[in-house]
C-alpha cells in the first residue's frame, strides 16, 4: 500500500504466512495465469531458506459463473468440470517446476465460513440483506479503496459495476446471490444460494491462515476490485485489522509485444506451450523479468531462453561427475539480489557468472562453483534436471525416441570401428535431419536434440 520497498517483518517470525488468489477453473490457464504461480512459488522457496515454517496457501475457485456457464454448455456437473480443470492445473504448474503450496483450498469446500462471515458484517451493518442478495455497503467503511488509491466515484467511473434494484449504492458488491432450482446452491440464513467471488479468498484466509497474514500475492489485475473487496470484507469483519501486512502484484504478461486478450485471440495456453517447449524455458522466461515490471512473450525470448539454459546445462554435463560443494550463499550477490524484492533478472545472470567460473576451475574451486550455481537455482527453480536428460527434449524435429537414437549411434559406432567412414557420416546426417546433433568426445559419443 505504501507503493515502495518495505522491510519485511513477519507477524511471526516462526511461522510466516502467505496467500495468493489461485486460478477459477473453468478451462486450461494461460501463460498470464502460470506468472503468478511462478513468481510466488520463488518467493516460497527463498522465505522457505529463511524462516523455520512458511505456510503457502493458494486456492482453487471452483463455484462461479463461469464454471456454471461452461458445465451447463458441455452437459455435465460442475463438480466434474472444475475437478478436470484443477487437475490440469496442477499438472502444468509442476511441469513450471512449482512446488505445491503448503494449503490449497476449494471454495465449495468452505461455504460455512463464508456464510458466518456474512453474519457478522452484517450484524456489524456493514452489509445488508435485499431481495434475496446480500450485499457489502462500501460507505460504510471510511478507507475502501485505499489499496487501489482511488475514491468511490474515481472507482465506479473506472469500473463496470453491476447497477441493479437490489443495491442502496452502485458500488456495493455481492457477498451471496440466490441460486435457481437448476443452478448448483447451498442453505444460509439469506436462502438457497451461493457466495460471491470476493469473500472466497477473505474467508479462506481467514480459516487457514488467520485474521492477519504476512504476505498477499496476486496478478495486477485482481487489485481492483476483487482485493480492494478482499480487504473490506476482512478488515471489517475483524474489526479494522488489516487482511495482510504485504501486498504484491505481478504485472500483466503480452504477447508479441500486443495485451494478452480474448478479442485478439492471443492468448497462449500454458499445455499448448508445453508441447512445443521443457516448462523450465517458460519459467526461466517468466524468472527473466522482474515480477512487477510488464513482460513481452514470444517465440523468439522462448528460444533465447532454451540457448540461454543450454549453455549452463553445457557446462554441468561436461562436470557431471563432480560433486557440488554444500556452500553458504547468504553472501553472494545473487542471493542478495533475490532478497530485493525478487530481482530474479540479476540472480539469473549471477547463474550464467556461476557456470562460467565452474568450467574455468578445477578441484575445490569447481565444487564451491557448482554448488553456488545448484544452490541459487534451486531458490528459482531453475536448473532441475539431470544434464544429459536435458539435453534429450524434442526440439521441433522428428519424434524419433531415444532408444532409436541409441540403435543408430551404436550402427555409426560400428560403422567406424569397420573404417566405413561414409557409412558413419550418412549416420550422423540422418540423426541432424531428424533434430539430433552428435557430440564425440574421449568419453564416448554424446547427443541432443538441436
Amino acid at each position: 500500500m505504501t507503493c515502495s520497498k518495505q522491510p519485511f517483518q513477519p507477524i511471526d517470525s516462526q511461522r510466516v504466512t502467505m496467500y495468493v488468489c489461485g486460478p477459477t477453473v473453468y478451462n486450461r490457464v494461460h501463460i498470464g495465469n502460470a506468472r503468478p504461480a511462478v513468481v510466488f512459488d520463488t518467493l516460497y522457496r527463498l522465505l522457505t531458506s529463511l524462516y523455520p515454517n512458511v505456510q503457502y496457501a493458494r486456492n482453487i475457485t471452483d463455484i462461479d459463473d463461469k464454471i456454471m456457464k461452461t458445465a451447463a454448455e458441455l452437459g455435465e456437473d460442475i463438480s466434474v468440470l472444475s475437478t478436470r480443470y484443477a487437475e490440469a492445473y496442477f499438472d502444468d504448474m509442476q511441469a513450471l517446476n512449482n512446488l505445491p503450496p503448503t494449503i490449497v483450498p476449494y471454495a465449495t469446500q468452505h461455504i460455512p465460513e463464508m456464510t458466518d462471515m456474512i453474519s457478522r458484517l452484517v450484524a456489524k451493518e456493514h452489509a445488508y440483506e435485499s431481495e434475496g442478495h446480500v450485499l457489502f455497503a462500501v460507505q460504510s467503511m471510511a478507507d475502501y479503496g485505499k489499496l487501489s488509491g482511488r475514491s468511490l466515484d474515481d472507482m465506479l467511473a473506472g469500473a463496470r459495476v453491476e447497477v441493479a434494484s437490489y443495491k442502496k449504492y452502485a458500488g456495493d458488491f455481492i457477498l451471496w446471490k440466490p441460486s435457481a432450482d437448476d443452478e448448483p446452491g447451498w442453505d444460509s440464513p439469506w436462502g438457497r444460494g451461493r457466495p460471491g467471488w470476493h469473500l472466497e479468498c477473505s474467508a479462506m484466509i481467514e480459516k487457514h491462515l488467520g485474521e492477519s497474514i504476512d504476505i498477499h500475492g496476486g496478478g495486477q489485475d485482481l487489485i481492483f476490485p476483487h482485493h480492494e473487496n478482499e480487504i473490506a470484507q476482512s478488515c471489517c469483519a475483524h474489526d479494522g485489522k488489516p487482511v495482510a501486512n504485504v501486498w504484491m502484484h505481478n504485472g500483466f504478461i503480452n504477447i508479441e509485444g500486443e495485451k494478452m486478450s480474448k478479442s485478439l485471440g492471443n492468448f497462449r495456453m500454458v499445455n499448448d506451450l508445453l508441447e512445443q517447449y521443457p516448462g523450465e524455458v517458460l519459467r526461466y522466461v517468466i524468472l527473466s523479468a522482474h515480477y512487477r515490471s510488464e513482460q513481452n512473450f514470444g517465440k523468439d525470448l522462448l528460444d533465447s531462453a532454451w540457448r540461454s539454459l543450454d549453455a549452463i546445462y553445457g557446462f554441468l554435463r561436461t562436470q557431471v561427475g563432480i560433486e557440488a560443494a554444500a556452500v553458504d550463499i547468504a553472501d553472494t550477490h545473487a542471493y542478495a539480489a533475490l532478497l530485493d524484492d525478487l530481482n530474479t533478472p540479476v540472480a539469473i545472470s549471477e547463474l550464467h557468472k556461476f557456470a562460467r567460473e565452474m568450467n574455468a576451475a578445477d578441484g575445490d574451486a569447481l565444487a564451491e562453483a557448482k554448488g553456488r550455481l545448484l544452490a541459487v537455482a534451486g531458490l528459482m527453480g531453475l536448473l532441475q534436471q539431470d544434464p544429459e536428460q536435458w539435453f534429450t527434449h524434442s526440439r521441433g524435429g522428428s519424434d524419433i525416441s531415444a532408444e532409436e537414437i541409441e540403435v543408430l549411434i551404436a550402427k555409426r559406432n560400428q560403422a567406424k570401428a569397420d573404417k566405413d567412414y561414409a557409412g558413419a557420416d550418412g549416420v550422423r546426417e540422418e540423426l541432424k535431419a531428424m533434430g539430433v546433433v552428435l557430440e564425440d568426445s574421449r568419453e564416448g559419443t554424446k547427443w541432443r536434440r538441436g
